[in-house]
C-alpha cells in the first residue's frame, strides 16, 4: 500500500493505506494548541474524511500528548485573549466535529500528559489507548478559564455529571490506571509496548469492514438523543444497508464458509 504525507508546521500527517496518523508536533511547547495547530488540525481532519481511510491515530510527539491551549500565545496575541481563544476553539471544534462524524475510527493514543483541551481531545476517541505513564487533568479553572473541546458533552456521557464536575472544578489529576477505571480509557499499555499496541489495534480495526465501523459510530453518536423506537429504526436501516453492501455480502459468505473475510 502507498504511503502519503502532508507538510504542516505543527503536525505530522502520514497515511499508510487505510490508516492515517496525526501527531501533534510542538514538543518544546508540550504540544500546546495555538492558532496554527488548531487550524492545521481541522485541515488534517478533513483529509481523514477521504474514501479509503478506515482508521485515524492521533497522538503527540515527545513526553506530552497535549498540554491544552498555549497560554503564552493567548496572552501575547494582538487580537486579545478572548478573540484569540475563540478562534482556537472554533477551529478545534471544527476538527473534532469531523473526527466524530467521519466514517473512520479515531484512536487517540495518549502517550503522556493530557491537560485542558488535550484531555478533551484524548477523551473524544472512539478508542482510547494510554501509556502507563500518561495522566489526565482538566486544568481549565486553574487558569480562570472554562472547558472546551466538547468536554462538557463527552465527559458526562462517559463518566456522569458528578465525576465530570469533580474533574472540572478541582482539576484533580487522574493516572492512566484511574482513567481506565473511570471509563475514560479503553486500554492502558506499558510505555515500552505502547507504540506496538497502538499499531496493532489500528491494523486490526483497518482489516474490518468500513461500513460496519461507520455504523457503530453513527449509532453511538445518536443513542442519547433518540427514543428507543427511533434508535431501533436507525439500527434496522443501517444493518440493512450493510447487509446489501459488498463488505456485508463478503462477511456473510465468509462466515457461512468458515473462512476469514476479505474486506475492501
Amino acid at each position: 500500500m502507498s504511503t502519503e504525507s502532508h507538510a504542516y508546521e505543527t503536525l505530522l500527517f502520514e497515511q499508510d493505506g487505510p490508516v492515517a496518523r496525526i501527531t501533534l508536533n510542538r514538543p518544546d511547547a508540550a504540544n500546546g494548541m495555538n492558532d496554527v495547530m488548531t487550524r492545521e488540525l481541522a485541515d488534517a481532519a478533513t483529509r481523514c474524511e477521504a474514501p479509503g481511510v478506515k482508521v485515524v491515530v492521533l497522538t503527540g510527539a515527545g513526553r506530552f500528548f497535549c498540554a491544552g491551549g498555549d497560554l503564552k500565545a493567548m496572552a501575547n496575541s494582538a487580537l486579545g485573549p478572548g478573540p484569540f481563544v475563540k478562534g482556537i476553539a472554533d477551529d478545534l471544534h471544527r476538527a473534532m466535529s469531523k473526527f466524530a462524524r467521519m466514517d473512520a475510527v479515531l484512536i487517540t493514543a495518549v502517550n503522556g500528559t493530557a491537560a485542558g483541551a488535550g484531555f478533551s481531545l484524548a477523551a473524544s476517541g472512539d478508542l482510547v489507548v494510554a501509556s502507563a505513564s500518561a495522566s489526565f487533568t482538566m486544568a481549565y479553572t486553574r487558569a480562570g478559564l472554562s472547558p472546551d473541546g466538547a468536554a462538557s458533552y463527552t465527559l458526562p456521557r462517559l463518566i456522569g455529571v458528578r465525576r465530570t464536575g469533580d474533574l472540572m472544578l478541582t482539576n484533580r489529576k487522574l493516572t492512566a490506571a484511574e482513567a481506565e477505571q473511570w471509563g475514560l480509557v479503553n486500554y492502558v499499555v506499558a510505555d515500552d509496548e505502547f507504540t506496538a499496541r497502538v499499531d496493532a489495534l489500528a491494523n486490526e480495526i483497518a482489516s474490518g469492514a468500513a461500513g460496519s465501523a461507520a455504523a457503530v459510530k453513527t449509532l453511538l453518536l445518536t443513542t442519547f438523543d433518540n427514543d428507543i423506537e427511533t434508535q431501533m429504526d436507525l439500527e434496522a436501516r443501517l444493518i440493512s444497508a450493510n447487509a446489501d453492501s459488498t463488505d456485508g455480502r463478503e462477511g456473510i459468505e465468509a462466515f457461512l464458509n468458515k473462512r476469514a473475510p476479505k474486506y475492501a
